[in-house]
């Protein structure tokens, strides 16, 4: 488990989640490149808490234009003197090695607890707070075997991405039938990572409801902060300092 030091005393942390880049969305890809350039070079670190790709097939592929791309401007980053933690969402958990070697960024486990300038922090994707989609929670288990993964990185790249492309399609639809409540974190599963993990500040992504939540666990007042998802209308990054945390707008052109 990582765990980076951080000064309290100064200096400010960067998180982002969800920014789904793919070739289908090059004005996000091309806003994600121009925050590497000119906003993440002044934080003292950058975390990405999960679907910073809206699919990864495998690190066979780190090459491909838009993923090279992005592993250049993260490596820029890291060789500037800004570390770059990476935990994996639910659309690119088979990001391994290859990966962090290209763009210089540590992969971490989700979850952890660091000491963000003098709070510690739970941080999480998010999706394992969500128990009460029980449906997706079996398919969470069941990619994440290592069996399973193996057996599908074994396929030609172009069949892989077919296979994703048919499971985000079903997904999709599944969604429509399912109540909103039930895609959102469960109260119960939010009140035990806060329980697990000493009431540590929690910050998560996955969800797409970016907004500031006060909870009262055992006693504990304890905040959570969801991250927002880039859209078209929508890029934002959470900056964290000695005095909390503060959603930062991006520009969007």
């Amino acid at each position: 488990m990582t765990r980076p030091v951080a000064d309290p005393r100064s200096g400010h942390t960067l998180l982002i989640s969800d920014l789904h880049l793919s070739p289908e969305r090059p004005a996000i890809t091309a806003r994600f490149l121009r925050f590497c350039r000119e906003t993440a070079p002044a934080a003292q670190a950058l975390w990405i808490l999960g679907d910073l790709f809206e699919f990864w097939v495998g690190d066979d592929t780190v090459d491909e234009p838009i993923n090279h791309d992005v592993c250049t401007a993260l490596r820029a980053l890291a060789d500037a003197g800004v570390p770059v933690f990476f935990m994996a969402g639910n659309r690119d958990f088979l990001i391994a090695r290859a990966f962090a070697d290209a763009s210089g960024a540590t992969l971490v486990d989700d979850p952890v607890v660091v000491d963000l300038h003098g709070t510690p922090t739970l941080l999480m994707h998010g999706d394992t707070l969500c128990t009460d989609d029980i449906a997706y929670q079996a398919f969470r288990k069941q990619v994440r075997n290592p069996a399973v993964q193996q057996q599908f990185l074994s396929l030609p790249v172009a069949m892989r991405k077919q296979q994703v492309g048919a499971t985000r399609a079903a997904s999709e639809r599944e969604k429509q039938l399912k109540a909103n409540d039930i895609m959102d974190v469960s109260p119960d599963a939010v009140a035990e990572a806060f329980r697990t993990h000493d009431h540590a500040r929690l910050i998560h992504g996955h969800t797409h409801r970016p907004a500031t939540h006060e909870h009262f666990v055992d006693g504990h007042r304890c905040e959570r902060w969801v991250l927002a998802d880039w859209r078209d209308d929508l890029a934002e990054a959470l900056r964290i300092d000695a005095s909390g945390a503060t959603r930062v707008a991006l520009p969007l052109d």
